[in-house]
């Protein structure tokens, strides 16, 4: 999955309800100490709540834009009403590329392999959402755009990666829901 889909998965929905895995300064540094490579940050990460809170807005600045991407398609239902504006969106996701840049390098220990590294010097905190953001960027002007969809099934807020021409749901479970859904809906009296 890409660093952006999964960004963007941090809001998800489980048997439980809707559940945001960047709640808090500890969620965020969870996840990104799962991906501290990815994000330019060290392994020991901790978020402060300032990051935090400007980690979240990128998200629904990153959720706006897959929002516009998707259209005519409905956005996801995580947040449709409480997204930011389409400009808002994509000014920020653009500053947020542009303050800390990456820049691809070749390394070569043994073959050669491309690596992005900081452009610029940056703290951790301008490293990581320059990371998301640009990684939103490349991805939103990237072919893979074309294949963005919404999930349809009831409750999920995901958004894929449509593999098949004929694939409606990012996953077997969320098809199998939908297809209960629909079968209970036809047959209820």
């Amino acid at each position: 999955m890409s660093l952006t889909l999964d960004f963007v998965s941090t809001i998800r929905a489980e048997r439980s309800g809707q559940v945001d895995r960047l709640a808090d300064p500890g969620g965020l540094t969870a996840w990104a100490r799962e991906r501290a490579a990815g994000l330019d940050v060290d392994p020991g990460f901790t978020a402060t709540p300032e990051l935090w809170a400007e980690t979240v807005r990128l998200r629904q600045a990153v959720r706006a834009l897959f929002a516009r991407a998707v259209a005519p398609e409905p956005p996801s239902r995580a947040d449709a009403d409480g997204l930011p504006g389409f400009a808002e969106s994509l000014a920020l996701v653009n500053a947020r590329a542009l303050a800390a840049p990456r820049a691809p390098q070749l390394s070569w220990d043994g073959r050669p392999a491309l690596v992005t590294v900081p452009a610029v010097p940056a703290g951790e905190p301008e490293r990581l959402l320059g990371a998301l953001a640009t990684d939103a960027v490349e991805f939103l002007a990237s072919p893979e755009r074309i294949r963005l969809r919404t999930c349809l099934a009831p409750r999920c807020v995901l958004y894929f990666l449509k593999e098949h021409p004929r694939q409606e749901w990012c996953s077997t479970a969320c098809g199998n829901r939908a297809r209960a859904a629909r079968h209970y809906r036809e047959h209820k009296k």
